[in-house]
C-alpha cells in the first residue's frame, strides 16, 4: 500500500500509527523509510488503545505537522488509492471541507460482498440516516479527506467512540459546526490482504452508540475552545 500511494502522480505523504502490532508492522514501515524518508512517517504506541484514538492520534501530529488535508483509508486495497486524488479534488475544486468515499451515492459499487454483508452496511447506513438525520449516504465510509479547518474546529476529546461508531461520530461533528460534505462514489472492493476486525462489540457500539451520540447533541457541541 505504501508503495503504491507513493507511485502516484500527486504528491502523498504517509503516518502509520502502530499499536505495537504483532506482524512487525513498524519494522516494515522503518525498513522502507530508509527509502522514503521524506514521505513516509511512523507513530508508535504502546498497547491497544483502538482504532479511533489511533486516527485521533494521526490527526493531532498532523495538525502539528502543518498538513492541510488529511486521509484515511484502509491499507487491505478495499479502497483504490488512485481514489485519493479523486477525494483532494473534492475539496480543492469543489469546495468541500469533507470529502466522503461513498459506496451508495450515484455511481459507488460494491465488488465482491456477499448479500449478508450488503445488507448488514447498507442497512447500518440507513439506520444511522435516520436517527442523526444527516444527508449523508454512507455515513460508515472510513474512506474520507478531511480539510485542517474541520479539525481545528472539531473539539478531538469529545469524540467518545473508538471502534465501528467513530467514522459516523466524526461526520456528525462535522456538519453539526456547518461544514460541506461531499460524498464522492468509489468502488468498494472485497479486501485484498488482511482480515476484518467487526466483532459483536463493535456493532453494539454502533447502534447503541448513535442513539446516545445524537442525545448528547442536544446539550452540548463539539466545537473546541482552543486549538487541537
Amino acid at each position: 500500500m505504501i508503495q503504491t500511494v507513493f507511485s502516484l502522480a500527486h504528491p502523498f505523504h504517509v503516518l502509520i500509527v502502530d499499536d505495537g502490532s504483532p506482524d512487525g508492522t513498524a519494522g516494515l514501515v522503518k525498513e522502507l523509510q530508509a527509502t522514503y524518508s521524506d514521505q513516509l512517517f511512523l507513530l508508535e504506541r504502546s498497547g491497544k488503545l483502538g482504532l479511533g484514538t489511533a486516527y485521533i492520534a494521526g490527526f493531532r501530529w498532523g495538525l502539528a505537522h502543518d498538513y492541510d488535508y488529511f486521509f484515511e483509508m484502509d491499507a487491505d486495497f478495499s479502497h483504490s488509492p488512485k481514489d485519493l486524488v479523486r477525494l483532494y479534488e473534492a475539496c480543492t475544486r469543489q469546495g468541500g471541507d469533507l470529502a466522503v468515499g461513498s459506496r451508495y451515492v450515484r455511481g459507488g459499487r460494491l465488488e465482491n460482498w456477499p448479500w449478508d454483508r450488503i445488507m448488514l452496511s447498507y442497512g447500518a447506513s440507513l439506520y444511522v440516516r435516520c436517527i442523526t438525520f444527516m444527508p449523508i449516504k454512507d455515513p460508515t465510509a472510513g474512506f474520507v479527506c478531511y480539510t485542517r479547518r474541520v479539525l481545528a474546529a472539531i473539539d478531538l476529546s469529545k469524540i467518545r467512540f473508538t471502534g465501528y461508531a467513530f467514522q459516523i461520530e466524526m461526520k456528525f461533528a462535522t456538519r453539526q459546526l456547518g461544514f460541506k460534505i461531499i460524498e464522492v462514489p468509489i468502488t468498494f472492493t472485497d479486501r485484498v490482504e488482511g482480515t476484518s476486525k467487526m466483532s459483536k462489540g463493535i456493532i453494539k457500539e454502533a447502534v447503541l452508540g448513535v442513539m446516545q451520540m445524537r442525545w448528547r447533541s442536544f446539550f452540548s457541541a463539539y466545537k473546541a475552545d482552543i486549538p487541537n
